[in-house]
Parts: C-alpha cells; structure tokens; sequence
C-alpha cells in the first residue's frame, strides 16, 4: 500500500520560505518521478514541480525562479524548497509518484502566505 506523508507547510508572510518534505513508503521509490502538485480552494490541483527518477527537474512557470525540489532516495523523501513566497502560492501542497501506475495523493500540507 502507497502511503504519502506532506509536512512542513505553515503560515508565512510574503518574502518568506517553507521547506515542504513528502517521505514515500509502499513503492520502490527511486524508480518514480516525483511530483508536487497544489490546488487552492476554488481552483483545479496543479503541477508545480516535478524530480525524474534521475533528477532532471520541471517546474510549472509560477514556480521557476523560487521553488526546488529535490529527493533523497536514502530516505524516500522529496522536498520542495519554496522562497520569495507570495499569497498567490496559499494553497494545499500534495506529494505524488507522477509515473505510477495509478494516482495516489497523501493528505496534504496547508501553506498560507499572508500578512
């Protein structure tokens, strides 16, 4: 069974940053892409980032410049460094295996950018 577990999101103020990590069991983790997707409320889930099994990168072009992600395949974790944030970023940050067989999604970590 695929488990995903997000954690690190918070409430920050804009110009701030957030480390989000997504630690990965249930699959041989270093075989997937990995991806982090986020949906605000009101709008449709989104890519924002996604790492190969390789680590060649892609980021969606609200993220580029701002946002890294980056995994560790020791600890079957993925993260997603996020800086300069703005209070359009405020959303719900979910952790997927973007090449698996089927969706799966954690429950996701609540980031909030507000002053």
């Amino acid at each position: 069974q695929v488990q995903l577990v997000e954690s690190g999101g918070g409430l920050v103020q804009p110009g701030g940053s957030l480390r989000l990590s997504c630690a990965a069991s249930g699959i041989i983790f270093r075989r997937y892409a990995m991806g982090w997707y986020r949906q605000a409320p009101g709008k449709e889930r989104e890519l924002v980032a996604e790492i190969t099994s390789g680590g060649s990168t892609n980021y969606a072009d609200s993220g580029k410049g701002r946002f890294t992600i980056s995994r560790d395949n020791a600890k079957n974790t993925v993260y997603l460094q996020m800086n300069s944030l703005k209070p359009e970023d405020t959303a719900v940050y979910y952790c997927t295996p973007t090449t698996y067989a089927r969706p799966v999604w954690g429950q996701g970590t609540q980031v909030t950018v507000s002053s």
